[in-house]
Order: C-alpha cells, then sequence, then structure tokens
C-alpha cells in the first residue's frame, strides 16, 4: 500500500504552481487536456487519473530548478524563472498565459529616462541574477558597481521606504507600479508560461503525450470550426477569407454547390462570418471546440 502523498515508482513527475492565478490557469488547462487528478486536503502531490503521473504541487519560482536537476520529469513556470534559475531545461512550448515584463521602474518624481543614470546605486528585486546581469556592462562601461538586494516579496515598496534607488520587477498591467509612484525605466525580459522538461527524463514518452494534449487544448481555445456552402463561382473569394489554419476541408454537394469548412481564429468569427455572407456564402455556422490534434 503506497503512502499518502507519495509518489508510486516509475511515475512521470510534473510540477505544477501550488497557488494563485497561474494554477488556476494550468488546472483549467490541465482538465481541458484530459489530465485529471484527485488530491488529497493538505497534500501537495495528487496522482493522474488513468495516466502515470504524479502532479507535484510548488511555488512557480522552485519548479525550473527542480526540473533542471531531475528532481521532477516536466513542468510549469516562467521565462523568467527559467531564466533566474540558470539551470539547463527543455522548452517544450509556451502557453500563452502568464504574460508580463521584467522591468527597471524607478520613481516617477525622479524622471529617470536613461537607464544607466541608476549604475552605482541601489537596486532591490527578485531576480538579483539577472538584474546584475542587465546592469554588469553598464557598471563596466561607468566604472562603478550597482548594489543589488535581493527581496523576496513587496518588492514595489522598496523606493517609498528609502531602501531602494530603483526596482527590477515584473510589470502585468502597471496598475500595482503605478500605485507605487513608479515608472518603467528599461525592459529587461518578456515572459509567460512555459512547459519545461529535463532533457535527460527517462519519461520522454510521458513529456511528449503531455506535450500534445496540452498542445491541443490551446489550439481548441484559439480557434472555432466555421461551416458554409458556396457557388463555384463565389469559392475562391471565400476561401481567401477563410484559408484555415493548414487549408479547408472542401466537400461537394447534391446541388453541385460545395461545402466549405475549416478552422478559424476566434477572435476574428464576426468579421469572417460578415465577409463571407458579403461575397455570397450560405449557411455559416460556427462550433467551439473541447478539444484537438492537429
Amino acid at each position: 500500500m503506497s503512502t499518502p502523498g507519495a509518489s508510486p515508482p516509475g511515475n512521470c513527475k510534473f510540477a505544477i504552481p501550488k497557488k494563485g492565478r497561474l494554477f488556476e490557469k494550468v488546472n483549467a488547462m490541465l482538465k481541458g487536456a484530459g489530465i485529471n487528478y484527485r488530491r488529497e486536503a493538505r497534500l501537495d502531490v495528487a496522482l493522474a487519473v488513468d495516466l502515470p503521473i504524479t502532479l507535484i504541487f510548488l511555488p512557480a519560482s522552485d519548479i525550473a530548478k527542480y526540473v533542471g536537476e531531475g528532481n521532477v520529469d516536466i513542468g510549469i513556470t516562467g521565462v523568467d524563472i527559467v531564466r533566474e534559475s540558470g539551470v539547463e531545461v527543455e522548452r517544450i512550448m509556451d502557453l500563452g498565459f502568464g504574460k508580463c515584463k521584467l522591468c527597471v521602474q524607478a520613481p516617477v518624481a525622479k524622471n529617470i529616462t536613461d537607464v544607466s543614470t541608476l549604475a552605482g546605486g541601489r537596486i532591490v528585486t527578485s531576480f538579483p541574477d539577472m538584474t546584475k546581469e542587465f546592469f554588469g556592462p553598464i557598471d563596466e562601461e561607468k566604472g562603478v558597481e550597482t548594489k543589488v538586494k535581493f527581496v523576496s516579496g513587496s518588492v514595489e515598496a522598496a523606493c517609498g521606504l528609502g531602501l531602494a534607488d530603483a526596482v527590477v520587477d515584473l510589470v502585468e498591467t502597471g496598475t500595482t507600479m503605478r500605485a507605487a509612484g513608479l515608472e518603467v525605466v528599461a525592459e529587461i525580459l518578456e515572459t509567460e508560461a512555459i512547459l519545461i522538461s529535463n532533457p535527460h527524463s527517462e519519461h520522454k514518452d510521458l513529456v511528449d503525450l503531455i506535450k500534445r494534449r496540452v498542445d491541443g487544448y490551446i489550439t481548441a481555445q484559439k480557434y472555432v470550426m466555421i461551416s458554409y456552402n458556396v457557388t463555384d463561382d463565389i469559392m475562391g473569394k471565400a476561401l481567401a477569407i477563410t484559408p484555415g489554419k493548414k487549408s479547408p476541408n472542401v466537400t461537394e454537394l447534391a446541388d453541385g454547390a460545395k461545402a466549405i469548412s475549416c478552422l478559424i481564429n476566434k477572435k476574428e468569427v464576426v468579421k469572417k462570418m460578415d465577409q463571407l455572407e458579403e461575397v455570397g456564402a450560405t449557411d455559416i455556422l460556427t462550433f467551439e471546440l473541447s478539444n484537438s490534434r492537429m
């Protein structure tokens, strides 16, 4: 009998963020990709249903290191965390959510337009290695040493408390930054959630299965299926409007007309339907996708 919270020997270990908005996004994605699990209360380990996968719930900031060091086989975290951790991982795919930027931020009142003027000063951040890497060439050129101090949270408060001349922190909407009286002086990195794996994992087959399932779900979230009928004289115009993700499916109907079906971006649905109607297409329908394999 296995110990509660233990991973059965031979299972692929999959690390995901344990809380916050990133957890909510990842959890919805896993459910849509058919990677379901049962999680006991207060345990940070869960077993997938019908798959030899153990899900491990970790702080997002730790996941890259666990994957890189081989403690787990695959994980989801941010580009920023991978860069800061300095470990070797395979970037399997970008997930399209959790997008933000790592930026140098300084008090609006100082009106700093040239980031090099901050060299030699005090910088507070949760990303000390990337911050030192960014200021390193500037310091060398100016013959100074920027003092970088690590804090794990509430970075934006450092300037107001007199602890720093500037901070390096993530900016998503900018609301927190502006509330702290800060503004972006320079951008260091664009980041988003990514799927990563250990390059030496013994579970390449399961890593590939997870990738295919996640990719199929993401495609289904981006696209809808559109179907419509056209006559030969307008088919060229209609296909130019809906070229499809790869190519449209064309079927001949009993009356000689053609039925067209293909994928279109969700954001363009109404526009595409209007354009098809304008060129003479009929019976225009759209269908939501729950999953896909391309």
